[in-house]
């Protein structure tokens, strides 16, 4: 399970600096460069890519040159908050360009080194680290820190709110870790460049360099390149980036075995799921629900629309879900209502969702979701990626391309009525009957309020065993959709896949819901 606060606590120690004013002196030198090495042909992305693939053809080896001191490995957690990048270091910031940089210092969790370089023009910069473009607060370190320390990753920072100051978007940091928000979000999920064996020993990839192009001063979109590596692979990653009110980034990877991997998860993102609405054992919070995201969104090859609400379970779950070429599929926060989360510092109701939309043919394979028991909101819990059906040998080349959309409202993705809520309670009348339990849906969305007020709807509920009964569709004026209500009656203790849509004689109006019931572990 990973810790948030090994990829939060820089960019959330962020939120609570003033943004940099784009009209602040200009007179501070740009961060300082070790050399400049000329490239035959302008730095793309082949580059990189040669660059991993013969790296592939040699054992994985770890870059011990760069030792942490033991100062830095032992910092606390609020000591590790202390080293800050100078506002007025940021690189690009003499040239008065739509983009900004900063770097995050190495130290506590944060231990390997990741190279960093820029690309401007065909001459690739990279960066030499200094002391002087730290703070330190008041964490006391050596005033002779190795000049060959390097940095553990980066910010990047955009004009979103106004032309008059900068606000940061994007931050890569921790492994193959990356997120992003988009105008009026507050950080939340993440995304990873590659999940391995997710589940089952998981090893974990990282970025060991980074190549950051220099933009000009009209660019909308910043383009990073980066090197992944690990025991079993290696890999080639184009980052575009464009910040707006959803920001998008397009991802193109090449990955190259060094060994047969016999799960490749591809497109990853990983989130939190404390406790929601769908909740139905007692939580001693005073928040009604604790998230930063409520459930898995899915479009199959075959044109369905699925909805997985997200749980947090008491034994480690994995659920996969075929498909042929999928359309898309991400981790959503839809519940957009303070008054469901009543948290006044991590303003949950402003968390991104992620959408992932693949680019190409990705074949056949299945969107994986891991949900993971956490019993703290400071634990990533939720795991979510596509899995070839198969598996990658030694020698092979993996070459995908996706676009992650940070948005705060899926219901510009499609048309149809969609899942606002799931609740369970007890169903019947006798109190102590744990073998019927109430499931309670509401369904809204522009699909179902422009239908008339007297049209009748008829819902449609499967389950994998036990028996659906008083099922009911109600018009709900409160929400301007419907409601569906169902009691299932289980005779066993095996877990139950649930499914239920809303249709008006032959036509579909809704997603599908999908639900998976544990009579035990609720």
């Amino acid at each position: 399970m990973v810790k948030r606060t090994v990829f939060l606590l820089s960019l959330a120690s962020t939120l609570s600096v003033s943004p940099l004013s784009m009209s602040n002196s200009y007179a501070t030198p740009e961060i300082p460069s070790v050399e400049t090495i000329k490239v035959a042909d302008s730095f793309n992305f082949a580059n990189v890519h040669r660059r991993a693939a013969e790296l592939a053809t040699q054992p994985f080896k770890e870059d011990t040159s760069a030792a942490l001191p033991d100062y830095l490995v032992n910092l606390g957690y609020d000591q590790y908050r202390d080293l800050r990048f100078r506002t007025d270091k940021s690189l690009w910031l003499k040239d008065k360009l739509p983009f900004i940089a900063r770097f995050f210092h190495r130290g506590f969790l944060y231990n390997k080194q990741v190279k960093i370089n820029i690309v401007d023009e065909g001459i690739i910069s990279p960066l030499e680290y200094s002391r002087d473009l730290f703070t330190f607060g008041k964490t006391e370190l050596p005033s002779d820190m190795p000049a060959t320390l390097g940095f553990a990753g980066f910010q990047l920072f955009y004009p979103l709110i106004n032309d008059e100051n900068f606000n940061e978007f994007a931050s890569f940091v921790g492994a193959s870790y990356f997120r992003a928000v988009g105008k009026n979000q507050h950080w939340g999920l993440s995304a990873r460049g590659l999940a391995i064996n997710t589940g089952n020993n998981e090893e974990f990839p990282y970025f060991s360099e980074f190549w950051l192009e220099k933009p000009n001063k009209d660019a909308t979109s910043i383009t990073v390149y980066a090197l992944l590596e690990s025991k079993s692979v290696t890999g080639a990653y184009r980052f575009t980036l464009s910040p707006s009110i959803d920001t998008v980034i397009s991802v193109k990877a090449s990955i190259f075995p060094r060994e047969k991997v016999a799960k490749l998860g591809i497109s990853p993102l990983t989130s939190m799921f404390y406790h929601g609405e769908n909740t139905d054992r007692f939580q001693d919070d005073f928040r009604p629900e604790v998230h930063d995201s409520d459930g898995l969104l899915m479009a199959n090859g075959s044109g369905e629309w699925i909805w997985r609400p997200l749980n947090n379970p008491q034994d480690l779950r994995i659920n996969s879900f075929s498909d042929d070429n999928p359309r898309g599929f991400g981790l959503m926060q839809r519940d957009r209502d303070f008054n469901n989360y009543q948290d006044l510092e991590s303003f949950y109701h402003q968390r991104p969702s992620a959408w992932i939309e693949p680019i190409g043919q990705w074949g056949k394979g299945v969107v994986q979701l891991v949900e993971i028991p956490t019993d703290a909101e400071r634990n990533d819990n939720i795991v979510l990626f596509w899995v070839p059906e198969k598996p990658i040998e030694k020698g092979d080349e993996v070459t995908f391309e996706y676009r992650i959309r940070f948005m705060s409202d899926d219901e510009q993705l499609q048309s149809g009525g969609r899942v606002i809520s799931t609740r369970i309670g007890r169903g019947g009348s006798d109190s102590l009957n744990e073998k019927q339990r109430k499931f309670v849906i509401e369904f809204s969305g522009n699909a179902l309020e422009n239908l008339p007020i007297d049209t009748v709807l008829d819902g449609v509920v499967s389950s994998t065993k036990g028996k659906i009964i008083n099922k009911v569709v109600q018009k709900n004026p409160f929400t301007k959709g419907y409601r569906l209500f169902f009691e299932l009656e289980v005779a066993d203790q095996d877990p139950v896949e649930l499914r239920a849509f809303l249709k008006r004689g032959n036509d579909v109006l809704t997603e599908t819901w999908s639900y998976q019931w544990n009579p035990t572990k609720k």
